[in-house]
């Protein structure tokens, strides 16, 4: 078995200790939109990673869709984060956060007041979405972004990248996969604009670049890294022809804003189809610096693209939920521990701190 998984590898200006990510996951502990000491345990437990990528934070309370997930646009918020960033940091480990605004994903009673639900056009998402209040609901109509909205929106990313950087996070991702609004942009299913912002490929990823090359002046580029889906159909988005050429076209100009890291999920993996693979070639052909893979990957297929040169570094998602030590158990053929789903968004401690190490570690 190869030892290039557990290597360090430079990260922009930044060492890691292996190339392991933590992938981004929801988890709905944030009470009020605020990190606490749960989260702060949570991403502690998990530093071996060679880099955590945090679940999706707000940059607006316009992107809070979901109930109980972080946000990082007021002061309180930063404050709140520090302590989150100082127990990865403790224990030598890295942490970006991942900006998300859900755009047309969402519900007012998710929504603090004065927020809406806004998206490039006024069209519904199909599927349910959990309230706390009334449970299941419809996604509401979104309200359609006029010109000023998009202005502002990327004005929202930037403050939120800057608030980042003072919370003590190394860097941040921004969420442009999985139909949120980044996506949302970029997908003809979901955006009908008329303007700059819609219609060609150039104009449907134009919010995307003006957020990321603005953001990357701001707190600098080795800071600041993006995910993208090319073939996602999650949240209602759909396929489209002009995936591959929306896609290379980014990869493109992404790269010549000198990103530090480019985060694809290879969303036809699970079946082990290889329709998404040549276009994940083309980027990595495109995308000069570190680029990240992430989809239901075990040691011997992250091994092998390791291997090849396809990605840089591989992200884990739900195997780092139930193992906490997963760089630890990965390099010694340790078993997994299995998590449960039942518990990924309840809140609380059970299923999100209560997963043991193999060996537990005196405090």
């Amino acid at each position: 078995m190869s030892h290039l998984l557990f290597s360090p590898v430079q990260f922009g200006s930044l060492t890691l200790t292996n190339r392991i990510a933590m992938a981004p996951m929801t988890r709905s502990r944030a009470f009020n939109n605020l990190p606490n000491k749960l989260i702060a345990q949570y991403y502690g437990q998990r530093a071996t990673a060679g880099l955590i990528i945090t679940e999706g934070v707000a940059p607006s309370p316009n992107g809070l869709g979901y109930s109980r997930i972080p946000g990082l646009f007021s002061a309180e918020q930063v404050e709140a984060w520090k302590p989150v960033t100082q127990a990865v940091h403790e224990k030598g480990g890295r942490i970006f956060a991942q900006l998300m605004h859900t755009g047309r994903i969402g519900h007012a009673l998710n929504l603090p007041a004065g927020a809406e639900v806004v998206a490039p056009s006024a069209i519904v998402a199909k599927g349910p979405i959990w309230t706390d209040q009334e449970g299941l609901q419809d996604n509401d109509r979104p309200r359609e972004m006029t010109n000023a909205d998009v202005k502002q929106a990327v004005q929202e990313f930037v403050q939120a990248a800057k608030n980042a950087v003072e919370a003590g996070f190394d860097g941040i991702e921004l969420h442009g996969a999985n139909g949120y609004l980044i996506e949302q942009f970029l997908n003809p299913n979901s955006n009908e604009r008329t303007d700059e912002y819609g219609g060609s490929v150039e104009n449907r990823a134009r919010f995307v670049l003006e957020v990321a090359e603005q953001a990357a002046q701001a707190i600098g580029n080795d800071r600041v890294g993006i995910r993208l889906s090319p073939y996602n159909v999650y949240n209602d988005m759909g396929l489209y022809p002009e995936i591959v050429e929306t896609y290379t076209y980014l990869a493109d100009k992404l790269n010549s804003l000198g990103l530090v890291y480019l985060h694809l999920v290879d969303t036809a993996a699970p079946d082990g189809a290889e329709t998404t693979r040549p276009l994940i070639r083309t980027i990595r052909e495109k995308f000069s610096n570190t680029l990240i893979l992430n989809n239901k990957y075990d040691i011997v297929r992250a091994t092998a693209d390791l291997e090849s040169g396809l990605a840089d570094l591989i992200a884990f998602g739900s195997p780092f939920i139930s193992n906490p030590d997963l760089v630890e158990r990965l390099s010694t053929g340790a078993e997994l521990a299995q998590p449960d789903p039942s518990t990924f968004f309840v809140g609380g401690e059970k299923g999100f701190i209560d997963y043991p190490a193999l060996v537990a570690t005196t405090v």
